[in-house]
């Protein structure tokens, strides 16, 4: 009986996948909006060009450093009742500093060239966290076996966006698909599988984050406007999702294997 709830739940999950990317097949080609690179706060200061949009990725940086700190320190079962699922977090957090990194190079002079170095970043980061939270609900096996997987449809939906805008027929769905499912089924495999270890409410709690950083994202001009031109939407963007990255260093050094 067991067994066959497990594979009823995972059936269930890569049958929304799947109707989530069939979904997306069906939609036309989704354009880069013709004006996605011009931020509104594009001061400079000390030399620096889009200064606070450039400068606010270090906290990336920061929040990665941490997080791979605290997998250094607490070497062995700690925080992992298997050191192999510390892979994917390692992953993780390696991509969130080349975030830092990409997305700082991309502010200097932002055009799609540089934008494909921070959305590369991106990818690698949400799709080992993806595969972490596979390990610990379904099984380490299979999220060890699908992190290379995940990754590589992760970068290749960047490339393949790169691709699409440099034959002048930018198609962004494949790159917005691999955004939406992780959204779509970390709760559901919150719901669906029993807990390894405490904390789903942080899990959740990163998830938020994530989605307020986008919306703060798509309110770039009218928080530049709202602040009297003090920090734009884009740039407290960058501090809430390095908060993310935070909080997922945070859950790992407070949660508690069950």
């Amino acid at each position: 009986m067991i067994k066959q709830a497990t594979t009823c739940r995972a059936t269930g999950l890569w049958l929304l996948a799947a109707v989530a990317a069939g979904l997306a097949w069906l939609l036309p080609p989704i354009a880069q909006p013709p004006g996605y690179h011009d931020f509104a706060d594009q001061r400079a200061c000390f030399g620096l060009p889009n200064c606070l949009d450039t400068a606010s990725n270090a906290l990336f940086v920061l929040a990665g450093a941490i997080g791979l700190n605290l997998l250094y320190r607490n070497r062995g079962k700690r925080f992992f009742r298997d050191r192999r699922e510390a892979w994917p977090y390692l992953l993780f957090f390696i991509g969130a500093i080349l975030i830092g990194f990409g997305s700082g190079y991309y502010h200097l002079d932002p055009g799609n060239e540089r934008l494909l170095w921070d959305r590369l970043a991106m990818m690698l980061a949400f799709m080992a966290w993806f595969s972490a939270i596979v390990s610990e609900r379904v099984g380490l096996r299979a999220g060890l076996r699908l992190l290379p997987l995940f990754v590589a449809a992760g970068l290749g939906s960047a490339v393949w966006w790169s691709w699409s805008e440099a034959s002048g027929t930018g198609d962004l769905r494949l790159y917005l698909l691999m955004q939406l499912l992780p959204m779509l089924l970390i709760p559901l495999l919150l719901w669906c599988y029993p807990p390894r270890y405490s904390g789903d409410r942080a899990i959740l709690a990163v998830i938020g984050l994530y989605l307020l950083a986008l919306l703060f994202d798509l309110s770039d001009r009218p928080v530049f406007a709202l602040t009297g031109g003090w920090v734009s939407g884009h740039t407290i963007k960058h501090m809430i999702a390095a908060l993310a990255v935070i909080a997922v260093a945070w859950h790992l050094r407070r949660r508690r294997a069950w």
